[in-house]
């Protein structure tokens, strides 16, 4: 039997690939760095290549790469591979999202310790000769409120940390439950409470539309006065602009950051010159133990994949055996496309997640839909590259959401199979449906008790209303205004007058003011941006 070839086109820690270069089956090979010529002449019989964030695995190359299986990101974020590429070519794309976490935890430490004692600017004042002891009077953390947005791994890693500090921690994270975070010691708090109650604020939620500038220009008008806010998570998540004049009229007291909208960050940016900013080039996984363990776990991936043939923890690619997958074929994306739906209708955070099967489902078929729709679930919380099929359960487990099934051989809606999810949340339950009703025709046909016909794809605005006339109309106009193109508009109800739904298909991103606008319109209830 020929050997695997395996590349490494970037600086991965050798110690950690070091089972690689010892299995009798793998041959193992480095192409630092390479130029275009050199990279296609390197990947020519590669089965498994492996990168980190230098390395731009397009389109182009996966296509060149006629005997590549497995893609493996040394790291969490997967914004150089092209996924929808690699799925498309069959090519499993794997990284390594647990190995990072007390990295970051602790560089969020670093920078708030660094911010509470002036550390940074102590330590310049005195190189340039200076002893200004007066000038550099800090604060201790003990007794100090912390606000952390985002309850996941990394957050809780801080929190913990924090609360032995003897810090307060309040959170906000809208998919951990009340009871939950009150279990990590962690009163639960919106948002808007959070900013305006800490001392300091941490952020450790993915990027995306639906957290983008969550620290806005309005935001900030509402912090404590004084606040120091850390970022070692996305750069997006933060309006810098706004950040900054914050930073200049004091409503901000201190801001250290790790990560920024766009790196390397700008020469010219405002942030560069205030003195009550740290900013750190993107250290958040840079120590050795983590770069270690990144690719120590990188390398086990690659060893498992070689000796069994399946990536389980694969993102684009479902890690179960090649039957099921193949009878199952376009409803394991179908119910990840339902789960990532649901997620973003919910009010409140997750206490119960349920799969209903209805109509002609094997049993054997149910536990890999159960799994990809629990994955498609999670994806918007914990962001693309933090959950897989494999980890999908142990996550919900941590998140405290119970996960059920039932099913039933009958079936409504006039199709043969019928996919059901629903999520009990602290706002009560909400649920959605979906069939396959032919090759390449999946459908959502129920949002809760209502019926619609909708394609599970592209950019939604979803409203809850009431049937009554010149709901309709008052949308479109308010739409129209604001230079929004309406591509598909579906409706549902179940009777005149009563409770209706309207899924509008948009061609663009819909700014959060104009959701808000929408939502006080006269006959509308709720709102809410679905992405998928």
């Amino acid at each position: 039997m020929s050997k695997l070839k395996v590349l490494v086109t970037d600086k991965i820690d050798p110690e950690g690939l070091k089972s690689l270069a010892a299995h009798p089956g793998i041959e193992l090979r480095y192409e630092i760095a390479p130029q275009p010529e050199a990279l296609e002449k390197a990947l020519s019989g590669v089965g498994v290549w492996l990168v980190r964030s230098e390395t731009k695995v397009t389109a182009d190359w996966i296509g060149k790469a006629s005997a590549l299986r497995l893609i493996g990101r040394a790291g969490v974020g997967v914004d150089n591979i092209d996924l929808a590429a690699a799925t498309r070519r069959g090519v499993a794309v794997i990284n390594a999202p647990a190995a990072n976490a007390l990295a970051a935890a602790e560089h969020t430490l670093a920078l708030m310790l660094a911010l509470a004692r002036h550390v940074p600017q102590a330590d310049a004042s005195v190189k340039a000769g200076k002893w200004e002891r007066s000038k550099f009077m800090g604060a201790e953390l003990h007794g100090k409120t912390l606000g952390v947005v985002g309850l996941g791994r990394i957050g809780r890693e801080v929190l913990r940390r924090a609360q032995s500090f003897g810090m307060k921690v309040i959170g906000h994270d809208p998919f951990v439950t009340d009871a939950l975070a009150r279990e990590l010691g962690v009163e639960p708090v919106s948002v808007e409470a959070l900013l305006a109650q800490s001392d300091f604020v941490t952020l450790h939620v993915p990027g995306g539309d639906k957290t983008k500038h969550l620290i806005s220009q309005s935001a900030l008008r509402g912090v404590k006065r004084g606040l120091r806010l850390i970022n070692c998570a996305r750069g997006d998540l933060i309006d810098e602009a706004a950040l900054a004049e914050a930073l200049k009229d004091g409503r901000v007291g201190a801001a250290a950051l790790d990560v920024f909208s766009t790196e390397p960050l700008a020469l010219d940016s405002p942030l560069r010159g205030l003195p009550n900013v740290i900013l750190t080039p993107h250290l958040g996984a840079s120590t050795a133990e983590a770069q270690n363990r990144v690719a120590t776990e990188l390398a086990a991936a690659v060893v498992d994949f070689h000796e069994r043939g399946m990536a389980p923890n694969a993102l684009n690619l479902p890690g179960f055996d090649q039957a099921t997958v193949s009878a199952l074929g376009e409803w394991l994306g179908l119910a990840e496309a339902l789960g990532r739906f649901l997620t973003q209708i919910l009010e409140g955070g997750v206490r119960e997640f349920t799969c209903a099967f209805e109509g002609e489902f094997q049993a054997s078929e149910r536990r890999p839909l159960g799994v990809c729709a629990l994955k498609g679930l999670l994806t918007p919380i914990v962001g693309e590259t933090a959950v897989s099929w494999i980890s999908a359960p142990a996550m919900a487990a941590e998140r405290g959401i119970r996960v059920g099934e039932t099913s039933d051989p009958r079936c409504g809606e006039g199709v043969r199979r019928l996919l059901t999810l629903t999520a009990q949340t602290d706002a009560g339950p909400a649920s959605v449906s979906g069939a396959l009703l032919a090759p390449g025709e999946p459908r959502v046909l129920r949002l809760g008790s209502l019926s619609v016909d909708l394609r599970p794809t592209g950019k939604m605005i979803v409203l809850t209303n009431i049937d009554a006339p010149g709901v309709i109309g008052r949308v479109g106009t308010l739409l129209g205004k604001a230079g929004v193109n309406i591509a598909d508009m579906r409706v549902g109800r179940r009777s005149p007058h009563g409770k209706a739904v309207m899924v509008l298909n948009v061609d663009a991103p819909v700014a959060s003011e104009i959701r808000s606008k929408l939502g006080r319109l006269e006959g509308v209830r709720r709102v809410h941006w679905v992405e998928l």
